[in-house]
């Protein structure tokens, strides 16, 4: 689905399309460039149509609770500040667009950029009510992890939730194949084209 249909009430999140997540990255997602283009392409549909972006980040402290080195699951990544914290550089970030910081206390972990801040310090809930938002399209890194509960908290936050499979890619085929499922039950439309 290159061409979205957009309405007033629409808006795009990518979730995390950040150097360390990309092929080559600390935490790297198979095939993860492959998106790029297309989020680029309704990056700037968005921007000419209008409607409002977000795009979400790990900022991370160094000494973050996810870290193999605190006793968590994933290698160090998306330090504050550092260049796998970066979006990708051939990412097309519109000016306007919104970012959401999460997993910034070194105590929490946070795969939901529902869980984030913007960078003037309001949940990420309540600046899409404050925008009239009804439908959140996601695309982004990675499926089956920060995509997967960023879209079941949009959608338990009374959103209309549109997941773009062609913008995202899985860490996992098998974990992938489970939260797909997930999300269709939870009433999540999975857009395959």
């Amino acid at each position: 689905m290159a061409n979205l249909p957009w309405q007033p009430g629409d808006a795009l999140l990518i979730v995390d399309p950040q150097i360390d997540f990309f092929p080559g990255g600390a935490l790297a997602v198979p095939q993860g460039d492959e998106i790029l283009p297309l989020l680029n392409q309704w990056l700037a549909a968005a921007e000419s149509n209008q409607i409002s972006v977000y795009i979400s980040r790990d900022w991370h402290p160094k000494n973050h609770c996810s870290f193999q080195e605190q006793g968590g699951p994933w290698p160090v990544h998306c330090v504050q500040d550092t260049p796998g914290a970066e979006f990708h550089p051939a990412l097309k970030v519109p000016l306007a667009a919104k970012l959401i910081n999460k997993a910034d206390n070194p105590n929490f972990d946070a795969y939901s950029a529902f869980k984030g801040k913007t960078l003037l310090g309001q949940d990420l809930t309540d600046d899409l009510y404050a925008q009239g938002i009804k439908k959140l399209w996601i695309a982004g890194l990675a499926l089956d992890y920060c995509v997967y509960h960023s879209a079941m908290d949009a959608k338990a936050a009374g959103f209309e939730v549109h997941l773009l499979l062609k913008g995202t890619r899985a860490i996992d085929q098998q974990q992938a194949t489970k939260v797909l499922k997930e999300m269709t039950a939870a009433g999540i439309l999975i857009e395959q084209d």
